[in-house]
């Protein structure tokens, strides 16, 4: 068999039209603005109106980055979520049918703020194995349904949002090539980082009220994050031979800008080589590494070519890094509103792409 490489292709995002800033929140919460942005790095967060679920932005996002790859479906289609639209079934086969690809196989993957790189890492095996010649990966999430609105500890640091990427089988050195992956656990903390309600361990309605929202151990987490990341980020940077100075773009998980700042620093990655996209959206779990992408890509921060580092530490506990090169690809953004978004029609996988910019 040849030798076979994943290569992004693709990306698009969507984010909901309603915004909550730092100063509507200090009208409920014992908060202001500039508590806020100097403790997170955080002027504002979307949120979806009553009625608009994790699918519905990914179905938009989704939509958003097959037109950026240029196609009418793919192979698979694997979301990344903490937040699916119910606890069964799955999202990602509702997303895949109103994306028009009923019959490829979808499903969903939970590893909370380090969803993205897993998914990442999984959707590039499965096109680096010869099973699939592309996937539609997706990242989204509706945190606003899962926090309690009167913890200031919670409450500021989230939103909502979806980004989604395509994938499609490359050779090496192709542009967008996914370099090389690896991935952690400890579930032995897990109650650092949970929502305890809602499953088989305690299922409603027998869970108290407060089991419903999602629950942080701030500070332990902000350590462990730190070293995880750095650690973690090193190791692939070394696996694939970049030393610091020669990566153009580290996009961490967009938790909190203070942790961005001190990851980079251990590495000692340039502070203008951070990508950090948290002021317009916070801290979008397992939607924030794509759509920092996303947002850096629109930019201009990152360029074909460029070496890019990704990080994160969520859940799980779980976390990992991964070492691409950026492709020539312009990133389109989605609207959500409507039930369903735009499916593509048209024989055939492939429509014209959408062309990059010029410098």
């Amino acid at each position: 068999m040849p030798d076979i490489r994943a290569v992004v292709t693709g990306i698009g995002s969507c984010l909901p039209p309603d915004v909550v800033s730092n100063d509507d929140l200090s009208q409920v919460l014992d908060t202001s603005h500039d508590w806020i942005l100097s403790r997170t790095g955080i002027a504002q967060r979307h949120v979806v109106r009553p009625g608009t679920s994790t699918g519905d932005l990914g179905t938009a996002a989704g939509a958003a980055a097959l037109e950026s790859a240029g196609r009418r479906r793919c192979d698979l289609v694997l979301l990344v979520t903490t937040t699916p639209d119910q606890p069964c079934p799955a999202t990602a086969p509702q997303i895949a049918a109103r994306l028009g690809m009923v019959g490829v196989p979808a499903f969903d993957l939970s590893a909370v703020c380090s969803g993205f790189v897993y998914g990442l890492t999984v959707a590039s095996a499965m096109i680096s194995s010869g099973g699939y010649d592309s996937v539609l990966l997706v990242g989204a999430e509706t945190y606003s349904t899962i926090i309690d609105p009167t913890d200031r500890n919670t409450a500021v640091l989230f939103g909502d949002g979806a980004a989604a990427v395509v994938l499609e089988r490359g050779t090496p050195g192709a542009p967008g090539e996914v370099l090389h992956a690896e991935l952690g656990s400890d579930g032995s903390r897990s109650e650092l980082i949970t929502v305890p309600g809602g499953g088989s361990r305690a299922p409603h309605p027998a869970a108290d009220e407060a089991s419903r929202y999602f629950q942080m151990a701030g500070k332990e987490v902000f350590s462990r994050a730190v070293e995880t990341m750095r650690r973690s980020a090193r190791d692939v940077a070394e696996a694939v031979g970049w030393s610091m100075d020669q990566i153009d773009a580290f996009v961490g998980h967009q938790a909190n800008a203070r942790i961005l700042r001190a990851v980079g620093k251990r590495l000692g990655i340039p502070a203008d080589r951070i990508v950090c996209h948290l002021a317009e959206v916070g801290n979008t779990a397992a939607a924030s590494i794509p759509l920092a992408l996303a947002w850096a890509a629109a930019q201009g921060r990152i360029s074909a070519g460029d070496r890019v580092l990704l990080t994160a530490f969520g859940g799980g506990l779980t976390w990992g890094s991964v070492a691409l090169r950026w492709p020539a690809v312009r990133p389109v953004r989605a609207e959500v509103g409507l039930p369903d978004a735009p499916v593509p029609v048209g024989g055939g996988d492939r429509v014209a792409p959408p062309q990059p910019d010029a410098p």
